[in-house]
């Protein structure tokens, strides 16, 4: 009898990557254009795998947040929504099209403003920006499995800068 505590073993588990370096980047950009000159030179590109190394949490900050930036956000957004449904609305109800579409764009702004003022007040003003957030590496490093490491490294010393 297994554990059912215990996940079996299968191919959607993460596994640390295999295989021997044959070429090591700066950025992804120039690890994807390698394994896409592999592919290009006919090389089964299926023992290749591109690894992040160093991996880093990126947040870059966009801008100031304001009362008036948070409250224009929200009618913006809550408009768009409330305009798609008061259309599906007005596809399904036989009055006229302008009243789901008055009621959506209402009702859609009052929502999209209450659901971003919230969240904003709540923070009491310990985050007044607004941001991305990345996942990025130091460098990437392109493996290939063994049996055909030296063939890749060998085309891709071929590789213009």
């Amino acid at each position: 009898m297994s554990n059912p505590m215990k996940p079996a073993p299968g191919p959607g588990l993460p596994t640390p990557p295999k295989g021997w370096p044959i070429g090591s980047y700066t950025t992804y950009a120039e690890a994807q254009r390698a394994v896409d000159y592999l592919s290009d030179e006919n090389f089964a590109v299926q023992d290749v795998t591109i690894v992040g190394v160093d991996l880093m949490q990126v947040e870059r900050v966009l801008g100031r947040l304001t009362w008036g930036k948070v409250i224009g956000g929200g009618v913006v957004s809550g408009a768009w929504l409330g305009l798609f449904f008061g259309l599906l609305v007005g596809i399904v109800v036989d009055t006229n099209p302008l009243v789901p579409l008055l009621f959506g764009l209402v009702g859609g702004i009052v929502f999209g403003v209450v659901s971003t003022s919230i969240p904003y007040a709540a923070t009491r003003g310990q985050r007044d920006f607004s941001s991305t957030m990345q996942l990025v590496a130091g460098r990437y490093d392109v493996l290939c499995d063994p049996r055909s490491a030296e063939r890749a490294r060998d085309m891709l010393s071929r590789l213009q800068p």
